[in-house]
């Protein structure tokens, strides 16, 4: 994805500073929150512990999460924040600086865009878009109304991942030529649940959104709903983004590849799931390659990425001096033919790693300086497009080559019907 000038962001930020609250730098950042799941109540904690942070605003379609979640804020002598069902009543309010969207990922665009255009900004979970036009889409109204969207890829905001970075910069293990991300999350079988009506105190239309009209099961309410093609990703697109993210930023790529091959399957289970769970992606920069695995099932871990139960997640780069490894709990390089191990960064357990992104966010909010942000969404939509340029090879069985300029694959009329979706009237990107 090509950048846009500074200049078109500012003048952008101008035409929208008058729908903002006039807040000056000692203020706290009025925030709302769309969408209070297990990823949105983290959210709602993290704002808790952040002093330059209020919560004034709390949106879902389960009247049951609002609730439980404001009962949340009560308990922490915090007061009580404003119920929403309907995102768009919340985003009209003048009290309210900025959201906060933890929604599934089929509602990710659609939220930020109309975020954006109320005049709110926007801090958006990964992956950024549920497909490659929403990506492009989310860039051009951050440009055009100057809002700070920042994407949840809080990997960009951790001090180790920062310093492992500029060291392939500087070249520790020399010219790179190979970035390798791993998701080996062990997911079991989601099985079957049966079609029912609505539970009372949920709004499924709302829910759907975007995404075609469904009947009402459990597995594509609850979290399960990231292995259905029409509301996730899989877990390319859901664990998988991060350490794609850490790729691109390891190999200083600002524009997507030339081509990209995947395949894989969903084997072994008989249950709801539409997403593999075993999935390998390759994809060609021309001067570099990056490669992806996505393994749901039982395996082992790879070189010296440290395994957690029966996860191995992280990147490894390979150069030509030698090779590194990075993860959550830090990074190690290897140099020569022996591999010998020249550097061993562990840093001290700091706990869930939201917390310095959010900061991050409330920072970029109050200087309006898009440079402030770790995670623009230009950088979040990128991470987003190649796990979705996997999953269409994946779909299609075949290889695709991608055409930057024109935004389509080449001569594939199939792989560019997959590049956006039919969306559902009203709920239209």
């Amino acid at each position: 994805m090509k950048p846009l000038s500074r200049r078109t962001f500012f003048q952008g930020a101008a035409l929208a500073a008058s729908a903002t609250r006039v807040m000056g730098a000692n203020d706290r950042v009025q925030l709302g929150i769309v969408g209070l799941g297990g990823r949105g109540a983290d959210h709602l904690r993290t704002y808790l512990a952040i002093p330059g942070a209020q919560l004034v605003g709390l949106c879902d379609v389960n009247q049951a999460a609002l609730e439980k979640n404001n009962a949340l804020i009560v308990r922490e002598s915090q007061p009580k924040a404003k119920e929403y069902k309907d995102m768009r009543e919340m985003f009209a309010a003048k009290e309210i600086d900025a959201v906060s969207i933890a929604t599934p990922n089929h509602w990710h665009a659609l939220s930020m865009i109309r975020a954006a255009e109320a005049g709110k900004d926007v801090y958006c979970e990964k992956p950024a878009s549920h497909n490659i036009y929403e990506g492009y889409r989310m860039v051009e109204v951050a440009r055009k109304t100057g809002r700070m969207v920042q994407i949840g890829s809080q990997s960009r905001s951790t001090a180790h991942n920062m310093k492992a970075m500029q060291l392939l910069r500087e070249g520790v293990i020399g010219k790179v030529y190979l970035a390798k991300g791993l998701c080996y999350k062990r997911r079991k079988s989601i099985g079957r649940t049966a079609e029912e009506a609505v539970p009372p105190g949920i709004d499924w239309d709302q829910f759907l959104g975007p995404a075609p009209k469904r009947p009402f099961t459990w597995n594509r309410f609850r979290y399960n709903w990231h292995w259905f093609w029409e509301t996730g990703n899989g877990d390319i697109g859901n664990q998988g983004v991060h350490e794609m993210d850490i790729c691109l930023w390891g190999l200083g790529k600002t524009s997507l590849p030339k081509s990209v091959f995947s395949t894989g399957g969903k084997f072994l289970y008989d249950d709801d799931q539409e997403t593999p769970n075993t999935q390998s992606a390759s994809f060609d920069f021309g001067d570099v390659q990056m490669q992806f695995e996505v393994r749901g099932l039982l395996t082992g871990p790879e070189s010296y990425l440290l395994r957690r139960g029966t996860n191995t997640v992280g990147n490894i780069f390979f150069g030509a001096d030698g090779y590194m490894t990075i993860d959550s709990n830090g990074f190690q390089v290897f140099k020569g033919e022996g591999s010998e191990k020249i550097m061993d960064e562990k840093p001290a357990p700091v706990g869930y790693d939201t917390k310095a992104h959010m900061e991050n966010f409330i920072k970029a909010v109050k200087s309006r300086k898009h440079s402030d942000l770790n995670a623009e969404i230009e950088i979040g939509a990128r991470a987003a497009a190649l796990c979705h340029m996997a999953n269409i090879s994946y779909r299609v069985g075949r290889k695709l080559t991608w055409d930057e300029t024109k935004r389509k694959f080449v001569g594939d009329s199939e792989a560019d019907k997959l590049i956006t979706r039919d969306y559902r009237k009203p709920y239209v990107v």
